[in-house]
């Protein structure tokens, strides 16, 4: 999904000529942090609620102003790009632009939120795995091998390297929720289970049990 396919309509743009107020306003009505600032169709910056909220005279034209971010995204850019943006500078809405600077519209950052939930297998059900292991020894067809044994298949697979504690992560999504044979495969061979979220086979069980107990019971 490319950024350009993301554009909400329901954003508004800010132009040289409002005020600081008019900016703030709008910003509290469509609930965002931020908005663009755009004269002809070009982007010129970005106005921040953090900023805006520093200026004493609310009545100052935003044309005046020499604060405003450059950020955008690229049009043509997977959407990927938008997401580091909105994290790297805490942004609630993610501006897009063409090469000539050519303003398009905004991302906002629950529509990206969703996108990622879809590209990641995040909707789909099934049960997740992380293991921690050194960098070298990863191997996406031993651990792909290992899974599918147990009668699953990966449906998402992500790396994750932790500079803080020098740890590499890899999150597994696999396709169904008893897992616990999955993990008794990964300690098999040795792999260190950090996390893992699913059904175990004995809660399964004693749901069973407990399922024939009452109807037993009601006999």
């Amino acid at each position: 999904m490319l950024n350009k396919e993301l554009i909400s309509s329901a954003i508004p743009s800010l132009n040289p000529g409002d005020t600081v107020f008019q900016a703030m306003e709008l910003m509290q009505e469509f609930h965002v942090a931020q908005l663009p600032v755009v004269a002809e169709d070009k982007y010129l910056g970005m106005a921040s609620e953090d900023d805006l909220m520093d200026k004493d005279e609310l009545a100052q034209l935003l044309q005046f102003a020499n604060y405003f971010s450059r950020i955008s995204a690229r049009a043509g850019s997977h959407f990927l790009e938008s997401v580091q943006m909105a994290n790297e500078h805490n942004l609630s809405i993610v501006p897009v632009t063409e090469k000539d600077g050519e303003f398009i519209g905004v991302i906002t950052v629950s529509d990206l939120l969703k996108q990622l939930g879809k590209t990641t297998g995040a909707n789909e059900p099934g049960g997740i795995i992380v293991l921690e292991m050194e960098q070298r020894n990863f191997s996406f067809s031993e651990i792909s091998k290992l899974i599918e044994t147990n009668d699953a298949q990966i449906t998402q697979l992500n790396t994750h390297w932790d500079s803080n504690s020098s740890a590499f992560y890899v999150t597994i999504k696999v396709s169904k929720f008893e897992i616990s044979d999955i993990i008794a495969t990964f300690q098999r061979y040795e792999y260190q289970v950090k996390y893992y979220f699913g059904e175990e086979l004995y809660e399964n069980e004693l749901r069973s049990n407990y399922d024939h107990l009452m109807n037993y019971l009601n006999i």
